[in-house]
């Protein structure tokens, strides 16, 4: 089979751009396909802030990958006016036994980062916007911050090109075709064949990959930004991104940066199983609401109208973890990114991943926990 390219990337967001940056840096031949524009806000890599932790509650695994995406956030950002990454401290908060709070401790020990665990009296005299449960507990990690999503997949997606990759946008892929010695890709602009392709289409992934249907599960989230009483204690210097476990759910939230307001969002939202081309887009009362029931008790100091806010996808695996895996019936198809809601912060090194698999079908990286094939261990006989 003759092939234009060495590889093709379908998806453009936070893994894509990032993979096509890595191997047209290494030389490789790149074709990235985007349906839409890099940093649209139809998927899941947008929002303006994005956690980035070290202590990850998910599975200690991970924190090794985590330091390796802190410095390739940080090569990725030499010589731009403003910086990738955020450092402002991280809050994993919980009680006693919760999966937040003891996954958090659990990272932190195990990996010997640096930490604190702040009682809730603690807490609200360090980090004045917050108004804590009586019985909460925190584990405070100091490298931790936000990446700004929009212009980490600008800044990949222009080093690509810089690098030799071909980008092109408003392009949907219709088909991704393996044969024999490569793979045959039909888009809305014609058809392109290489010998590998990197599936990073996120919430699309079931459409082009119709094996991974039954373990993905894209969901509608919502994010609200709440006018401040008080907006320094919501400045960065002041207010580290967190994690929380309450009793109204599991909540994520930000700093004042970018826009007016504090940023939150409730994981799982809705529990709204969706697909990206017909999900409900308009945020409603009842989605203010649930976000609204964390700020009210847990920061009232913002707890003003809700100025802004926007929906997003998480493509959920029944364990939460990723896929980054060959197709079993196709080894040169690369499935990368159901990332379950918490993939972006590993974006700029997912992408080194990418390269090292296409590129030598091997990685120095631990990503045994990502493979495919562990969905179907409950199927073994024993």
């Amino acid at each position: 089979m003759s092939t234009a390219y060495d590889v093709i990337v379908v998806g453009v967001g936070g893994m894509g751009s990032a993979a096509a940056s890595h191997m047209a840096a290494r030389g490789l031949r790149v074709l990235a396909l985007e349906q839409f524009e890099p940093g649209h806000s139809h998927g899941s890599s947008h929002g303006l802030t994005r956690i980035i932790r070290l202590a990850y509650f998910e599975h200690p695994s991970y924190v090794p990958l985590l330091r390796r995406a802190f410095a390739l956030w940080r090569d990725l950002e030499t010589g731009l006016d403003e910086p990738l990454l955020h450092v402002t401290g991280g809050l994993d908060v919980g009680w006693e036994g919760s999966e937040v709070f003891e996954g958090s401790l659990r990272s932190c020990r195990e990996h010997e980062l640096a930490h604190e665990v702040l009682e809730a009296h603690d807490l609200t005299a360090r980090f004045p916007g917050w108004s804590p449960a009586e019985n909460a507990i925190a584990v405070y990690q100091p490298d931790a911050g936000f990446v700004t999503p929009e212009r980490c997949i600008a800044v990949h997606t222009a080093r690509a090109i810089q690098a030799g990759a071909t980008v092109l946008t408003n392009t949907r892929v219709l088909d991704v075709v393996p044969e024999h010695g490569g793979v045959r890709v039909r888009t809305s602009a014609g058809e392109y064949t290489a010998g590998q392709v990197v599936l990073s289409a996120g919430p699309w992934m079931a459409d082009l990959a119709p094996e991974l249907a039954p373990v993905l599960s894209p969901e509608r989230q919502v994010l609200g930004w709440f006018d401040i009483a008080q907006p320094d204690a919501f400045a960065p210097s002041r207010f580290p991104v967190f994690v929380l476990d309450a009793a109204e759910g599991r909540y994520y939230g930000f700093p004042e940066y970018g826009v007016p307001g504090f940023k939150i969002g409730c994981y799982h939202h809705h529990a709204e199983r969706v697909h990206p081309d017909t999900m409900t887009r308009t945020v409603s009362a009842r989605d203010e609401d649930t976000l609204r029931q964390a700020v009210a008790r847990y920061f009232p100091q913002a707890n003003g109208a809700m100025r802004q806010s926007t929906t997003c996808l998480f493509t959920n695996t029944p364990d939460e973890h990723f896929i980054i895996d060959r197709a079993p019936s196709a080894p040169q198809v690369l499935l990368v990114s159901p990332c379950s809601g918490h993939g972006f912060k590993f974006s700029s090194v997912i992408g080194e991943i990418c390269a090292d698999l296409v590129q030598h079908d091997r990685t120095s990286h631990d990503i045994s926990l990502f493979r495919l094939a562990r969905f179907a261990r409950s199927d073994r006989p024993s």
